[in-house]
């Protein structure tokens, strides 16, 4: 299920189907499956779906969207640069990562994209990319999938230290932020564009 999935998120956009029916029908797949066998009731499922986060993250894309309308969206344009040279890819990477790391990498990518406008610079956008799937390693509550980790973790009694959790981000994020950009920008100098 899992394979084909990933194979849906490829070939879904081919014939103009939006990411969610992928993995929703995946998730109805597993979910049936798991019915099937007894492996889990319906209660269960509904609780783990956590409709509060889903509704959660619903209603952060319109926040989102009037920050950026009538807050941020002005500033962020005048910070983001234009071109998709080395610096300013990594200047745009550098910033998504920052605002990652203070708003959540879910917010963060949202701003930045409706900033962005409708038809940015591939490079622009894989630079934001990296920033805020990289740079929120370096705080707990940068990544949305940080968080749910450290849930899942909580529940069984591992739950990680913040200052070891902060201090490998620290050495480890901009390393990779930087190495990630550079191989990006080599890319982008030898691919042919569209």
């Amino acid at each position: 299920v899992l394979g084909l999935a990933l194979a849906g998120f490829g070939v879904a956009p081919l014939f103009c189907l939006e990411p969610v029916w992928v993995a929703a029908a995946a998730a109805t797949v597993l979910a049936a499956r798991a019915l099937a066998r007894r492996r889990v009731r319906v209660t269960v499922l509904v609780a783990e779906a956590n409709l509060l986060l889903c509704l959660f993250v619903f209603g952060l894309a319109i926040v989102v969207e009037a920050i950026s309308r009538h807050l941020l969206g002005a500033p962020l344009r005048a910070l983001l640069p234009e071109g998709t040279g080395l610096a300013s890819l990594l200047l745009t990477a550098v910033l998504a990562a920052v605002l990652a790391n203070l708003v959540n990498n879910l917010p963060a990518t949202l701003l930045l994209l409706s900033v962005l406008g409708p038809h940015p610079a591939a490079g622009t956008v894989l630079a934001v990319l990296l920033g805020v799937n990289l740079g929120p390693n370096a705080t707990y509550l940068g990544s949305l999938a940080t968080l749910l980790w450290r849930r899942v973790l909580a529940g069984v009694g591992a739950t990680p230290r913040w200052r070891e959790f902060h201090r490998l981000g620290l050495y480890t994020v901009p390393l990779t932020l930087f190495a990630s950009v550079v191989a990006l920008w080599a890319s982008l100098a030898v691919l042919p564009g569209p």
